[in-house]
């Protein structure tokens, strides 16, 4: 049976972008299921996730049954499944330090996801610019993004963070969406690493789905009152 992947709304699910760039990028096939957002009480997105899991949330990875949900575990139950497909580097430094990495993301950085939610449609310079201007912890969290970028990138050439596109690059991928939906201010260095990641089959493939999507969700949109157009 093939794998499942159900996920939320393109445009603003960042968690869902994970495992699906990651999967896509690797060439781990697997079914697409897509759910609209919408949290409120006995909602058709709330009972259909939770025929899957109790956690009430996607992304969710089903296995002949079995649901793997959380980005970062389903990473690591890829990596059993396809050891040789690349969810991680091969050699055992190179794959300790993505892992820190990406736990990092997984736990930190809250400044930056709750000031600047992934919007991959909108354009908000503006609204960048005032988050940077008000919210130090927005620098902050931002100055040590770049700091572990830019030593994963001189360590291991590039193009990606550890060489080839893998879980690390995944976790990161909708940070990248942020830094250019809210033009916040970063390195030369940082702008190269969004820019290839951003032009990677899979994420261009994620980003293409996301405009074609003409949702708008009242909910997930601080800074705007509706979509343009």
């Amino acid at each position: 049976m093939a794998l499942q992947l159900i996920i939320g709304n393109k445009n603003y699910s960042s968690w869902s972008m994970r495992p699906w760039v990651l999967m896509t990028q690797l060439g781990i096939p697997f079914l697409e299921k897509k759910l609209r957002f919408d949290f409120s009480e006995g909602s058709a997105y709330r009972e259909e996730v939770a025929r899957y899991t109790d956690s009430g949330l996607v992304p969710v990875l089903m296995d002949d049954g079995l649901a793997v949900w959380d980005s970062l575990a389903i990473a690591e139950y890829l990596h059993e499944l396809f050891p040789k497909a690349g969810v991680w580097p091969q050699e055992k430094a190179a794959r300790a330090r993505a892992r820190c990495l990406a736990a990092e993301m997984h736990s930190g950085f809250n400044a930056l996801r709750s000031h600047c939610p992934m919007n991959i449609e909108a354009s908000l310079p503006e609204a960048g610019a005032k988050v940077w201007d008000e919210q130090l912890g927005v620098r902050a969290d931002l100055v040590r993004i770049e700091t572990a970028w830019s030593q994963a990138l001189k360590t291991h050439g590039g193009p990606f963070l550890f060489g080839s596109f893998g879980a690390a690059d995944a976790m990161y991928a909708p940070v990248c969406m942020r830094l250019l939906t809210y033009a916040l201010p970063v390195s030369e260095t940082t702008r190269s690493y969004i820019q290839r990641l951003a032009a990677s089959a899979s994420v261009r493939a994620w980003m293409a789905d996301a405009l074609a999507e003409a949702d708008f969700l009242d909910f997930e949109e601080p800074y705007r009152k509706q979509r343009p157009g």
